[in-house]
Parts: structure tokens; sequence; C-alpha cells
């Protein structure tokens, strides 16, 4: 009986999986999909790029993309690394990110000196309530 057993096939459930699947880590935090895909976009083309990609049609948006994807292939071998895509997010997040600084000397250097006063900068965050 003992010999039966073990020459029996084990049930599917008990096999190993046949797909690769990405399992959470224990304490990462789980990425939320809830408020759309904006955050998503903006994160891999950048805020302006992005707001230009809502106004695509799908077939365009597909060959914009293309054409990322190629810039993002650093190693020109027809495939996408994590790596890669993590380097691509921070050029994009860097670039987004001196836009905005630039933006906001421009709106707090009043009087455009290339300087930021205690003055200007108080005049620029509080206005109206001074």
């Amino acid at each position: 009986l003992a010999l039966a057993l073990l020459l029996l096939p084990l049930p599917d459930s008990l096999g190993k999986p046949t797909a690769w699947q990405e399992r959470p880590r224990p304490g990462a935090a789980q990425h939320e999909d809830r408020s759309g895909f904006q955050y998503d976009h903006e994160a891999f083309l950048g805020k302006e790029e992005a707001r230009s990609f809502d106004q695509l049609s799908p077939e365009e948006s597909r060959q914009r993309l293309g054409k990322i994807v190629d810039r993002i292939d650093d190693d020109r071998d027809g495939y996408i690394t994590t790596e890669e895509l993590k380097t691509w997010i921070k050029r994009v997040q860097k670039r987004y990110i001196y836009e905005n600084v630039a933006k906001v000397w421009k709106d707090y250097d009043l009087n455009k000196d290339n300087k930021i006063a205690w003055e200007e900068y108080k005049q620029a965050t509080y206005g109206y309530y001074l």
C-alpha cells in the first residue's frame, strides 16, 4: 500500500506553480490603482508628456510609446529590464523636479534678480495674508 501511494501522481494543487507571479514582499507598500492610471503615466512619461498623451488616439499612443520604449532600452537588446525602467523613471522624475523648481523660482523671485529674499518668499507664499 505504501508503494502504491508513492507511485500515484500528486494532484496539481500540490505541484509547483507553472507561471511566475509577482508576489508582494512582506512590509512592502502596495500599489493602489483605485485613483486611476494618471499617476503611473506621470511617473513613466513626466507630467507634461503624460498630459499630451491624453489627447492622442490609441494608435498614436502606441506609436509614441514604442519610440519611448526604444529610448528606455539602453542596451538595445529589445527588452526592458527592471534597471532600465528604474533609470528611466528616475530621469523623468528628475526632469520634473528641475522644471518645477524653475517655475517656483520664477514665481518667488519677484524683482527678477535671480535671488529670493525673505521678503519675496513671504510675499509669494503668504501674499494677501500679510
